[in-house]
């Protein structure tokens, strides 16, 4: 019997989040937070909705979550991300204690998981969440495409 991966069923709900954002005008990325099976927090591109630079997909999952268990520890904690994290980011998945990220698409502007640069081999942080990227990479990346299509000339 056919068994679907569990990281491409929360990549599904990733995807729902980056959907929101595109049709909120937002750059479509949508983030999840998963522990012990369950989502704990969502999120989605919110910086021109709300005139905030940090309002990234994964820190909204992150202020989702962190509010719903009432602690900014997310120790043992999954982040699902359409794409590749920045480095403004990482820097928050690394203080909130994030255990696993899942990406999509990979970010060859800014992407700091293994596109432009690979924090999570730097030994300098104190918190080294483990990478795995490439997950429904083309699903995640036409998300995307279609988005910056439309507002071309």
């Amino acid at each position: 019997m056919f068994s679907l991966d569990p990281n491409y069923g929360f990549m599904l709900e990733a995807i729902e989040e980056a959907k929101k954002a595109s049709r909120i005008g937002e750059v479509p990325v949508g983030a999840i937070i998963v522990f012990n099976n369950e989502i704990i927090g969502r999120g989605h591109n919110k910086s021109i909705s709300k005139n905030d630079a940090t309002s990234h997909a994964e820190i909204e999952a992150i202020r989702n979550a962190s509010k719903k268990i009432k602690n900014y520890r997310l120790t043992g904690a999954d982040l699902y991300v359409t794409l590749e994290p920045c480095t403004m980011c990482y820097g928050a998945i690394v203080h909130s204690r994030i255990s696993n990220i899942f990406f999509g698409a990979s970010d060859p502007k800014s992407g700091i998981c293994g596109s432009c640069e690979d924090f999570s081999q730097k030994k300098y942080f104190n918190h080294k969440p483990q990478v795995r990227g490439q997950i429904m990479t083309n699903e995640c990346s036409k998300i995307l495409k279609d988005f910056f299509q439309t507002r071309r000339f």
